[in-house]
Parts: structure tokens; C-alpha cells; sequence
């Protein structure tokens, strides 16, 4: 039986459901109108899912940015490539999707860090572009988050972009990414929201056969974008769940119950009403790019076969 293909987000999201969606997704309702999802990221849930209608929100402007100016390129895919590789080719990045132009010499003494010695200066040209300019490009910030470091989307207290340069530029997995995005994304019917979860889940008139999947911050875990999450926020998203439950909306929410000898023992007695199931994850962190593994689980509110 041929293996199912994963589409991966272009994005390439920190903590994004890549390597998971094909077991999460084996629990979804296999008839969905609307898939809905509060906290996006990358997309690259969405992306591997069938609906008829996709409602999609982020709280990070950023991030929705990003993916409404990938999807003003659907059907102009040409005009987008042509666009970005003019951005690498000003900065003289390397991009070994197209050429290999770093020097030997200079891969014999960086053996694996040579792309991000090679890119650094010309890197720091474009980061100070891009957080000078008036109006900033948001095809400079996606080449940005591309040769960055872990491909992250970072800003400090002034709204400057302020990672560095990583040790990743565009390459074939950044082109096979993108061409699945736009390959996908010409199929669907997306609708893209920024706003704060309560407020876009308490728009939402919901019909038959809706279906809410939630990947929230994880409120035990360390990452840039669980800052804005803490206990209240997560009592208020579970209150949030139980009102749709009772209203028969179907839900699946990812979620960490234990990490590094910490138990997020709201959520796990929350989840004792409803049904979980163990999923195998690891989680990379972007301090040190170590493995730490920890107990995930996929909590959701209706039977499966399963």
C-alpha cells in the first residue's frame, strides 16, 4: 500500500503538526463542511485535510501575512519565484535549489555551518532593509524567515525582525513545500482570520458537519509563541470547548500533558470527559536544537473507528 503524502508548510512553523498530521488526521470525522482551526501556524494541518471550506486564524499578523501573500500567488506562481529569487540573487544568498556557489574552501573549514558563514553579512543586509523600510516587503520577511535561524518568525519590542542567520537556505525541500501550498491551496476554499481565538471561535455560526481542530500554545512548554498563553487563557479555551460540546460541534485539540517533570494537570482532568489518545511526538528545541520528548495527547469530543 503506497504511503500517503504529506504536504509540510512553507513556513516551516516551530512546533507545526508536519511529521504528526498523518496519525493526528486518522481520528478526524471523515466527513467535514467547514474545518476550523483557531490557531493555524504554518497550516500544515489544513493543508493535509479534506472540506469543503477552510476557516483559518492566527492571533500573529505575521503569520496570516505570510499566508495571504503565498495564496495572492495561486495561479501566478511564476510572477512569486521570480519575485523571491530576485531578493536572493540582490543579497548574493546562496541557493542551492538553483546553484551551489558557496567555495569549497569555505566548506572545508565550516563543515556543517558553511551556509550560515557564507550568508551571515549579506543576511544582516537585508534584516536592517527590511526593519528600516517604511513599508516593509513581506517577500523580504518570507526570504527572511527562510535563511533564518530554525526558518522562525521572531520580533523584538520595536517590531524589528532580530533572529540570525541560519545555517538553511532555499533549497529543494523550500520549492517542493511551496509547489505543494500552491498546489493545495488552488483546490480549497480558504478563508484567512488574525484574530484573538475567543473573538474568532464566538463569530462563527456553526452548521452541520463542522469540524474545530485546536493547536493551541502549550501551557507547559517553553517556545516563542507560548507567551501570550498562560492558565487563564487556557481555562478559557477549555470553557470555550465544553460550550461547543454542548452545542454538538465537533472537536480534536493537540495538547502536552507532561514535560520535563511538569504536568498541565488542568487540561488532563479537563480531558477526562471526553476521549484521548496517545500521540507519538518529539518536540526540537530552538535554544539547542536537542530532542525533548514528552506525552502529547489528541483530545476530541465524538466516536471514531478507531
Amino acid at each position: 500500500m503506497k504511503k500517503e503524502k504529506i504536504n509540510r508548510s512553507p513556513l516551516f512553523y516551530v512546533g507545526d503538526k508536519y511529521k504528526l498530521v498523518g496519525e493526528i488526521k486518522t481520528h478526524f470525522p471523515t466527513t467535514i463542511n467547514r474545518f476550523i482551526e483557531p490557531f493555524v501556524g504554518g497550516g500544515s494541518v489544513y493543508l493535509n485535510v479534506d472540506a469543503t471550506e477552510f476557516l483559518l486564524n492566527d492571533i500573529d499578523n505575521y503569520v496570516i501575512d505570510i499566508h495571504r501573500f503565498l495564496c495572492s500567488y495561486i495561479g501566478k506562481e511564476q510572477k512569486f519565484y521570480d519575485l523571491i529569487f530576485s531578493i536572493i540573487h540582490k543579497y548574493n544568498f546562496s541557493c542551492s535549489y538553483e546553484k551551489d556557489i558557496v567555495p569549497a574552501e569555505l566548506k572545508q573549514r565550516f563543515v556543517k555551518t558553511y551556509y550560515a558563514h557564507f550568508n551571515k553579512e549579506n543576511f544582516k543586509r537585508l534584516k536592517a532593509d527590511y526593519n528600516n523600510s517604511k513599508e516593509r516587503d513581506i517577500a523580504e520577511l518570507y526570504v527572511l524567515l527562510i535563511y533564518s535561524f530554525n526558518r522562525m518568525l521572531r520580533f523584538n519590542g520595536n517590531n524589528d525582525y532580530n533572529l540570525p542567520v541560519g545555517n538553511v537556505d532555499f533549497n529543494a525541500n523550500v520549492y517542493n513545500a511551496l509547489s505543494d501550498y500552491f498546489n493545495q491551496n488552488k483546490e480549497k476554499k480558504t478563508k484567512w482570520y488574525c484574530l484573538d481565538f475567543k473573538k474568532f471561535l464566538g463569530s462563527i455560526h456553526f452548521q452541520k458537519d463542522d469540524f474545530i481542530y485546536l493547536d493551541p500554545p502549550y501551557l507547559i512548554t517553553f517556545s516563542e509563541y507560548n507567551k501570550l498563553w498562560n492558565e487563564r487563557t487556557e481555562t478559557d479555551l477549555l470553557q470555550i470547548l465544553d460550550n461547543l460540546n454542548k452545542k454538538n460541534v465537533k472537536f480534536a485539540v493537540s495538547n502536552v500533558t507532561h514535560y520535563k517533570g511538569q504536568e498541565n494537570s488542568q487540561f488532563v482532568d479537563w480531558s477526562k470527559q471526553y476521549n484521548s489518545y496517545q500521540i507519538k511526538s518529539n518536540y526540537i528545541s530552538y535554544h539547542d536544537n536537542t530532542i525533548k520528548k514528552f506525552n502529547e495527547v489528541l483530545v476530541i469530543n465524538y466516536k471514531t473507528n478507531i
